[in-house]
């Protein structure tokens, strides 16, 4: 039993999801999704409660939501604030070129191209059966869905299990390096959510051996992620992605940069959805000093640091460390330094 309960992959079931509530105008209701959604259908089919499937929904939901792809709720136009027959969709006009833009013949030789790829395999056998029980229900379909192409970035291979364990409500066992360390040290914890932060994921959790509640960075994980046979109770993830993320912003708050971006530049581009304007540079929060460092050092001398120190110091190893591998001088370099 326990192998039907996740015989669809997390990143599975969020593509099944995105294709369903993108199918049609007036929305889904949860009922609908659950019974209908690949990766719901089977956990319902194998026993899971109704509760353990709408909790998963609303996971699922804020995950989509951290990837930038917006879950619509549409409740009951005589009263709005009662949800219980609920709708839930993905506009499609968010996602619509602007009338304006123009290709040249060229340009829709290739986009024709990469359509004519994916029209054989972004939807899954599942995903057209979903789409044909809804159909079934009575529920306008706009077709055809084939092509799209949503930007999941679940590349970490730590995500699928840990997904898997938390749904499970299983201890895993992993090696994580920390800021800092030269070596990894082994953790245990009860994985609690997963969120997506600046771009990366992370993983959020009760460490068995700290005895407290910690969040660890998926790209820092060395090894392969141990499911163990112990479980712990699945009612401790209610509200943890809220908490992980608040705890993240509290992090980021406390650690702020003060840096000087070159305008109309890559750097410029990634970083002003998260810089605040500081006078003559920006203010940008992070909470990893080693991976914001690995960030500032890429974009080369599109940033320079002011401060902190650390920080400061950190970037300038980096590029010092590029330049002397194309076999430069060791001199302090004009971009981040």
């Amino acid at each position: 039993m326990a192998s039907d309960t996740i015989r669809t992959a997390p990143e599975e079931r969020l593509v099944n999801l995105v294709v369903a509530l993108m199918a049609t105008e007036q929305g889904l209701t949860k009922e609908t999704i659950l019974s209908s959604v690949a990766g719901y259908r089977e956990q319902s089919g194998a026993g899971a409660s109704k509760d353990a499937l709408e909790k998963m929904f609303e996971r699922d939901k804020q995950t989509l939501r951290g990837l930038s792809i917006q879950v619509e709720t549409i409740g009951d136009y005589a009263d709005p604030d009662d949800l219980r027959e609920a709708r839930y969709r993905i506009p499609t006009a968010e996602y619509e070129l602007p009338a304006d833009i123009d290709f040249t013949p060229a340009e829709l030789a290739v986009l024709n191209l990469a359509g004519g790829v994916w029209s054989e395999s972004s939807m899954s056998a599942d995903a057209r059966s979903g789409l044909r029980k809804i159909r079934a229900l009575g529920i306008d379909v706009d077709e055809p869905i084939i092509g799209y192409s949503p930007r999941l970035n679940l590349r970490e291979p730590s995500f699928v299990p840990l997904q898997r364990a938390s749904e499970l409500g299983r201890v895993v066992a992993f090696d994580y390096v920390k800021p800092g360390d030269a070596a990894p040290h082994r953790r245990r914890i009860e994985p609690l959510a997963l969120v997506e932060y600046e771009a990366r994921w992370h993983v959020y959790g009760f460490d068995l051996d700290q005895q407290g509640d910690r969040t660890f960075l998926l790209s820092r994980i060395t090894s392969d992620v141990e499911i163990t046979k112990t479980s712990f109770d699945v009612a401790a993830r209610e509200h943890a992605g809220e908490r992980a993320l608040a705890g993240l912003d509290e992090l980021a708050a406390r650690q702020q940069a003060l840096v000087e971006i070159a305008p109309g530049t890559e750097a410029a581009l990634r970083l002003s959805r998260r810089a605040i304007p500081a006078g003559q540079g920006f203010r940008v929060p992070y909470v990893d000093v080693h991976i914001f460092a690995d960030e500032l050092a890429s974009y080369g001398p599109e940033v320079r640091v002011v401060e902190p120190a650390d920080l400061r110091v950190q970037v300038i190893s980096r590029l010092r460390r590029v330049l002397a591998a194309h076999g430069g001088g060791t001199h302090e370099t004009g971009g981040a330094a």
